[in-house]
Order: structure tokens, then C-alpha cells, then sequence
């Protein structure tokens, strides 16, 4: 799921960022580029944690194997057709044209939702990593109920990860960047390889013994809600909303040659988000046969969902290097991503000092085992907050002068702070928000329609806001 350093791992082969101007012909870069990077951003820390996450939700295998690919379908034409075509067409990152629409003070807001959002995203990560590290020490590992840390031990190795990953995030970026790049095709090879042994070990002999995996389903874990073929589809379209319909991608694809580099990430969805969450979820089917996950099923309690163990006991120490490894190199980009955000916000503060600041607050995060546990609902909530920004940028490119409003508006009337913006964000949310969290309805569900809310509620205030600024101007 995580390509959080690819902006910066295209950008960093640049002598100019280009953060305020098209990117000019002589820089752009053919769908190769974009191939490697989504192919081996997508295999990531995230991916042994949702995996097995799947399996505690009682999913069907028709659900699993279906719904994924039809669920990452979507999100590939969504990259394609609308984030890869306006990228190419502007040649500008989100940021700068969110600033032209919003202006510099509302895009704060999103900088700083951006930036705490990050933050938890990278502690999950420091917390699956923190299940491999803490094998040696014969470590408590956390529960899938769990909220609070179990024990000194784990603090500990916690605390001591996410320092190393906080320094390294903000002395060497470059250089981890790259080295990311080379630890991925080792990942990708992990999950392969934890996906065929634990089909050895659940004595797959064809493809109805593979099937027959998840049957027809199963009632959810303690504490889970039950996924169906809706859920699966609708949650893997958008786990990765805020990059695709939330424009985030703009600032990769921007690069691109042709709009056609947006097929390029099908390579991520089907090796990462299809490929290595089946094999992470085969790694949980085999553990969950063990006398020990019976145990807890019969106490009524839900096993626990440990990355380092599981790929431990597939593929020994080599799957202890892979789980660190794939933690590492998501929280690490994700914590220079977040001090990026923060620096928008307090921008006479050092690139060190602020990265350092989203690593603390990622380290905290990560101490609470929640934030990975429950990481199919925090990535839903991810998606649902950021998404609708991105329909803003939509509306604004394709419809803006069909409805008569003035496109890229508060570059052209000079405004910090654009109020037809934040009113379309804010009533989106807190409408949908609501809806979801008063009938019980799962919030991958609404995402959708908040987006095409926030779209029309910013054509309708832009146009209102407009005329009555054109009128006290006359």
C-alpha cells in the first residue's frame, strides 16, 4: 500500500523540484520509471499486517480472491483516467494547486492532516517491525484487541526503532530512499516465498484445496466486523484513495511522458496489494491451525495478528529481515513525508527539526499496538478524510468553467484562504461522517460519496462566493 517515497525518490534525481512551476519536456521520465517504483513501493510493512487482517473478518474466498481484483481494478482506472491525465495535462504537484485553488492558508489545514495522518501511519509500521525485533527477546507479542502496549519489552524496542528511523529519516534521506529501492525486489521475493511455503503447509494440491482455504467464510473474530464482497472491493478500491481520487499522485505523475504511465501502477496493486496480502493472509490461515490460535478461539478471544512471528516460522530469519525491512522502509518515508506536511506549517523550522517531530509522535503512536491492529479501519479513515480534497482539483480542472467559476481562483484573486473550500470539505465530512458512524455503515462505503459531494458543494459555494465578489467589486 505505501509509495510514500516516490514522489521524492523521482523528485531527488533533479537538480530543481519544479514545487511551483510545469516540469519542463527535458525532465520527464517514460512509464519504466514508474513501473519499478510501484511495483516496490506497494510491497511494503502495510502488507503483512492487512493480509492476515482480512482473515479475522471472516472474508469468503470468493470475496478475497474476487473482490481484491476487481477492487484493485478500480483503483488503477482511477490512477489512469483521472490522476495520471491531469498531471500530465498541468505538470504541477498537488500542493501548488491546491494553493492556487484554496490559497496558502487553507492548504495548512491539509498539511496538517496530512502530517498527523502520516505519523500514524508510520507507528503501525515501527509497530510491525517491533513484532520481528522483538523474536530473540522471546517477546509478548500484542493482541488484535489490544490498545496499550503489554509490557516494558516492547516499549522498549519501540521506542529504540523509532528513534533509529526518526534519525535516519532526517540526517539521510537520499540515501534510504534508494536503499528502499534496492531492499524491494528482497520483499517482494519474501512474500513469494512466504505465500508458497504456507501453501506446502496447508497441503494446497490444486486450485480447490486453495479455494477451499476460506470456503465460504467464516463469523468475524471478537471485536472485528464482518466483511462481504462489498467491503473487500470497496475498501481495497479505496485504500489508497488519498493517492488517486485525493490527487496526491499528481506530484509523481507529473513526470510522466505520456498519461499512459498511469497503467503502471496495476504492477503495485497486483504484486502488493493482491499478491503479497494473499500470502500474508496464507501465512494467518496456517497459524490459525496451530494449537496455540485454537486455544484462543476457544476462550472466545481473537489470535493475535504478528507479522514477525509468522513470516518467522515460514521462512525463518530471512522472513525476521523481511518484516524489519518492509517496516522500515515505509515508516521511513512516511515520517520525512510528515515533517514535510509540518514544515508547510512552521516553515522557519530546519527539515531536521520537523522530521524529527513526526518521528517522536510516530514512535508514541506506534507504542499503542491499535493503530496496526486496527489498520484496515484507520486506512478507511485515511482515505475518507483526504480523498474529497482531491475532488476539488477534479471539479475545478473538468467543470469549473462549464458552471462558470473561475478556475484556479484564489491565485487569480489573490486570497490566502478560499472559504467555498473549507466549506465543501468540512460538510462533506461531517455529513458523511455522521451517516456512517449513526446507521453503522462500514466508511469505505461513503468515501465515494463524500467525494462527489465535496466536488458539487465546491462548484455550487465557488460560484455563489464568486458572483457576490464580483458584485462588492463593481
Amino acid at each position: 500500500m505505501s509509495q510514500f517515497n516516490i514522489e521524492e525518490e523521482v523528485i531527488t534525481n533533479n537538480s530543481n523540484e519544479f514545487e511551483r512551476e510545469p516540469v519542463p519536456n527535458s525532465k520527464l521520465k517514460s512509464w519504466k520509471s514508474f513501473l519499478g517504483m510501484y511495483a516496490g513501493e506497494h510491497a511494503a510493512g502495510t502488507e503483512f499486517m492487512i493480509g492476515p487482517l482480512f482473515l479475522t473478518v471472516g472474508v469468503s474466498a470468493f470475496d478475497l480472491i474476487v473482490g481484491l481484483f476487481l477492487g484493485n481494478l478500480l483503483a488503477v482506472l482511477c490512477w489512469r483516467y483521472l490522476t495520471a491525465h491531469i498531471a500530465v495535462k498541468n505538470r504541477l504537484t498537488l500542493y501548488y494547486q491546491l494553493e492556487k485553488i484554496c490559497g496558502k492558508k487553507l492548504v495548512v489545514i491539509y498539511n496538517l492532516a496530512n502530517g498527523i495522518l502520516f505519523c500514524f501511519l508510520a507507528g503501525s509500521m515501527i509497530t510491525v517491525s517491533a513484532t520481528a525485533v522483538g523474536i530473540p527477546f522471546n517477546m509478548e507479542m500484542p493482541k488484535l484487541t489490544d490498545v496499550m502496549p503489554n509490557g516494558t519489552t516492547w516499549i522498549m524496542i519501540v521506542l529504540l526503532l523509532g528513534t533509529l528511523i526518526s534519525i535516519i529519516a532526517a540526517k539521510g534521506y537520499d540515501t534510504v530512499s534508494k536503499a528502499a529501492n534496492y531492499m524491494s525486489p528482497i520483499i517482494v521475493l519474501a512474500f513469494l516465498a512466504c505465500g508458497i511455503v504456507a501453501l506446502n503447509q496447508l497441503e494446497v494440491k490444486s486450485l480447490s484445496d486453495f479455494w477451499n482455504i476460506w470456503g465460504n467464510g467464516s463469523e468475524p473474530f471478537p471485536g472485528q466486523i464482518k466483511y462481504t464482497f462489498w467491503h473487500v472491493m470497496i475498501w481495497s478500491w479505496f485504500a489508497n484513495s488519498a493517492m488517486h481520487i485525493g490527487m496526491s499522485d499528481l506530484s509523481v505523475f507529473r513526470y510522466a511522458k505520456s498519461e499512459k504511465s498511469g497503467w503502471t501502477t496495476a504492477a503495485g496493486m497486483y504484486i502488493g496489494h493482491y499478491m503479497a496480502w494473499i500470502a500474508a493472509a496464507l501465512l494467518y490461515a496456517v497459524y490459525l491451525k496451530t494449537p496455540e490460535a485454537q486455544t484462543f478461539l476457544s476462550n472466545g478471544e481473537a489470535p493475535p495478528v504478528a507479522p514477525g512471528p509468522l513470516a518467522y516460522k515460514a521462512i525463518g530469519v530471512f522472513g525476521i529481515i523481511a518484516v524489519i525491512l518492509a517496516g522500515w522502509t515505509t515508516a521511513n518515508p512516511t515520517i520525512y513525508r510528515a515533517g514535510l506536511a509540518f514544515q508547510a506549517i512552521i516553515p522557519k523550522t530546519s527539515t531536521f527539526g520537523v522530521t524529527i517531530l513526526a518521528g517522536t509522535i510516530a514512535t508514541i503512536a506506534g507504542i499503542f499496538p491499535a493503530f496496526a491492529m486496527k489498520l484496515l479501519g484507520f486506512v478507511a479513515l485515511y482515505g475518507f478524510i483526504l480523498a474529497p480534497v482531491g475532488a476539488i482539483v477534479v471539479f475545478d480542472y473538468y467543470l469549473s468553467k462549464k458552471y462558470s467559476v473561475i478556475p484556479f481562483y484564489a491565485e487569480k484573486s489573490k486570497i490566502g484562504f478560499n472559504y467555498p473550500v473549507l466549506w465543501a470539505w468540512g460538510i462533506s465530512f461531517a455529513l458523511f461522517y455522521f451517516i456512517s458512524v449513526k446507521f453503522d455503515i462500514f466508511l469505505s462505503f461513503v468515501t465515494l460519496p463524500a467525494w462527489l459531494s465535496c466536488g458539487i458543494l465546491f462548484l455550487f459555494f465557488s460560484k455563489r462566493y464568486q458572483r457576490k465578489k464580483s458584485y462588492q467589486h463593481v
